[in-house]
């Protein structure tokens, strides 16, 4: 009789939790282990094309709406503040943000290489022929062509190509050009805002199918390469992955409190994408999901809309700890001594290298050769003794990235007086699945 007249009462109870094999994180991750016995012990088997499809797919369904949820949320953001001068700022902030950390992750590198020495005493095989490709890549970079190519030849062609720093131009400037019109660009503003809302929903049923993706990527990963191509390099990829530990629990960490927020709480909040970026080793795989959750979590439309994106062409905290560590450790397996200018000088050359490679396919292993081009030529064929990890390397780098761009949104916000702290306390002390709609409707 109680539980009828509860049930009749018509108060509101709590959604009820989920069991946890419905839990997307919980899914992706035993995916991520069964994918590494697939790839161990049936290596053919996990080097099987339908398998590497699994992985190949669930990045394409992905990226295919990158490009016009950027779009939305760049032009919505805009086109909804009142003052040209306050998105400016909000830019100029970034950036600075951008330039400060960046600096901070590229000297971590060079610290931790010359603490550890990673690369004393090594001895393997260098194949110059097999980064020859990167090499002539890194060598046709030339600012004045990655200046000219943000701007596209045509604004479909951007679209159908995925090129994000090309929709990007196009959507602040659209997202002006509406602020300028008013109240009459009213109906093309909601009509944007609808788009928006039905892209993240696609996103919501893609991103179901996250755990065969990741499955699919780690079986061909370790299918191809096999568990010895960590044995070799083990002490590299040991510390790569300790300073990036270090760089996102005491670094971010230290940002984080200043911001007022804990980076272990926000690191349980995005779990979800954390493990989906370690399963697809792309942290594009992640980008729609992440900036719904920063908005959920306080941080504005337009500081979203114009944070993560940029953040993804110019806050590459992994790929700038990667190039610096990197860099050192071929020095010291080639005997080459670096001298304290020349370390100096590859901090700066990696921090421009860096920006320009964004969007290209390798790109952290393109940035390399940009820098070692740069800095000491000689040094060039030595990128063979990383190649054959490049591929554990770059699981690292896209979650130190992708952790990276989300405290970054939450502290530009936090400085632009544009974060809700009743949502962000809420939001990391709570535990929602947020691919369950019916639950984030319901909670807001």
């Amino acid at each position: 009789m109680s539980g009828a007249a509860t049930a009749t009462s018509g108060t509101i109870t709590a959604p009820q939790k989920k069991p946890f094999y419905r839990v997307l994180y919980v899914q992706v991750l035993a995916a991520i282990v069964l994918g590494v016995i697939v790839g161990w012990l049936w290596p053919d088997l996990g080097k099987n094309d339908w398998i590497k499809a699994m992985g190949d797919g669930f990045v394409k369904l992905i990226k295919m709406a990158i490009a016009p949820i950027i779009f939305c949320t760049v032009v919505s953001g805009i086109a909804h503040i009142s003052e040209v001068k306050k998105v400016g700022r909000v830019a100029i902030k970034a950036l600075i943000y951008f330039e400060v950390v960046s600096t901070f992750a590229l000297a971590l590198g060079l610290i931790v290489a010359n603490l550890l020495h990673p690369g004393s005493g090594f001895q393997g095989q260098s194949n110059a022929a097999a980064v020859a490709g990167y090499a002539k890549q890194a060598s046709e970079m030339k600012s004045v062509d990655f200046v000219l190519h943000i701007i596209p030849d045509t604004v479909v062609g951007a679209f159908a190509q995925g090129e994000i720093l090309q929709v990007l131009l196009f959507a602040i400037l659209f997202g002006f050009a509406l602020m300028g019109l008013g109240e009459r660009a009213h109906t093309v503003r909601s009509f944007v805002d609808d788009v928006a809302h039905a892209m993240f929903g696609v996103i919501s049923i893609v991103v179901k199918v996250a755990p065969i993706g990741a499955f699919g990527a780690m079986a061909y990963t370790i299918g191809r390469y096999g568990p010895q191509a960590l044995g070799n390099l083990a002490g590299l990829i040991a510390t790569f992955y300790l300073t990036a530990f270090l760089f996102v629990i005491v670094g971010l960490g230290i940002i984080a409190r200043i911001a007022g927020f804990s980076i272990f709480k926000f690191l349980k909040y995005i779990k979800d994408e954390l493990l989906i970026v370690l399963g697809t080793s792309s942290s594009e795989s992640a980008l729609p999901q992440m900036m719904e959750k920063l908005e959920k979590l306080g941080c504005s439309k337009s500081v979203v809309g114009l944070v993560v994106p940029t953040g993804y062409s110019f806050n590459l905290d992994g790929t700038n700890i990667y190039m610096t560590l990197a860099t050192l450790f071929i020095a010291q397996a080639m005997n080459v001594d670096l001298s304290f200018g020349e370390q100096m000088t590859i901090l700066v050359v990696a921090m421009l290298t860096s920006k320009g490679a964004s969007g290209i396919t390798g790109a952290g292993f393109i940035t390399l050769a940009g820098t070692l081009a740069a800095v000491r030529p000689e040094l060039l064929p030595g990128m063979a003794i990383v190649l054959g990890i490049d591929k554990f390397m770059s699981e690292c780098r896209a979650l130190t990235n992708l952790c990276g761009n989300g405290v970054a949104c939450v502290v530009v916000a936090w400085w632009e007086g544009e974060l809700d702290r009743e949502k962000l306390t809420a939001g990391l002390d709570r535990n929602i699945d947020p691919t369950d709609m019916e639950t984030a409707i319901t909670t807001g």
